[in-house]
């Protein structure tokens, strides 16, 4: 019953099987050593280009050139360790019938990043190393890539938002931006006073701070608390700067203020005891 075994020329198949294994191993090492070699020749050749460009837009355009040529090496990969095991890969796509007409509708989210990420690069909306929100997250750009977005949120997570969700950007990094304090003072204190002791910290700021661009400014009273009356503080800083400088002008307004006797009013709690 096992005779067609006996006549099986073992030693001939496993020399084959070792020469096609031997093969894959060699195709394998080749498809690393070519990868390797065209993210770094893609780099030089964006390094090189950098003074062109600003340095997001270098990193955006060098991110996605190297995911285009990750994902052709990869097809090519693929098509020859096909061939290399005897399946004809134009046979198998035109014989997929059903499956590929699956697979068709299952890219189609697919497509639909690949698209909505050639428009975010063609239209500028976004760079590497921006600060965005998008898909409803905050954080800075760190790879746009064909079918994803990396985003770095503030608090250390790393978000990978397909290209498709990106509907609407709102980019926090484009232009000047400004710095905006608000400062509440009691009642009883003189606002023209608190207005030109904040104006003297303005001053002093603006010139120690190479980050301070226009201003800052004190604009007047912005509206009536509980407890205090809200005078506002308005400027404009380099790009992703303002949050430092708003902090810096916290600080030194709060100095400033209770040096000058002024008081900045806070909840009080008041115990009321009754006698039995």
């Amino acid at each position: 019953m096992l005779g067609w075994m006996d006549e099986i020329n073992w030693a001939e198949v496993m020399m084959n099987f070792g020469v096609v294994v031997i093969k894959l191993i060699a195709i394998i090492i080749v498809y690393l050593i070519a990868r390797s070699i065209g993210k770094r020749t893609i780099e030089k050749a964006f390094n090189r280009k950098g003074n062109d460009f600003s340095t997001g837009r270098t990193k955006t355009l060098q991110s996605i050139t190297v995911n285009i040529f990750s994902y052709f090496l990869l097809f090519i990969f693929i098509g020859i360790v096909f061939e290399l095991v005897g399946l004809d890969i134009k046979a198998l796509l035109a014989g997929a019938g059903i499956v590929g007409l699956a697979i068709g509708f299952g890219a189609q989210g697919l497509v639909s990043d690949v698209v909505t990420g050639f428009f975010l690069l063609l239209e500028k909306q976004i760079d590497v190393e921006d600060y965005v929100t998008v898909a409803g997250k905050d954080g800075v750009v760190e790879e746009i890539g064909l079918r994803t977005t990396k985003l770095r949120g503030f608090d250390g997570t790393l978000h990978f938002i397909p290209n498709r969700e990106i509907t609407n950007v709102s980019n926090h990094s484009r232009g000047n931006m400004r710095a905006l304090v608000d400062i509440g003072i009691s009642y009883d204190d003189d606002i023209d006073k608190a207005t030109k002791v904040m104006q003297e910290v303005c001053d002093k700021l603006a010139a120690e701070d190479e980050n301070i661009l226009e201003g800052p400014d004190v604009i007047g009273v912005q509206a009536f608390g509980a407890s205090d009356v809200v005078i506002r503080v308005i400027g404009k800083t380099k790009n992703g700067e303002q949050f430092g400088v708003e902090r810096k002008l916290r600080k030194a307004i709060k100095e400033a203020l209770d040096e000058n006797g002024i008081e900045i009013p806070y909840p009080h709690q008041v115990n009321v005891s009754k006698n039995s």
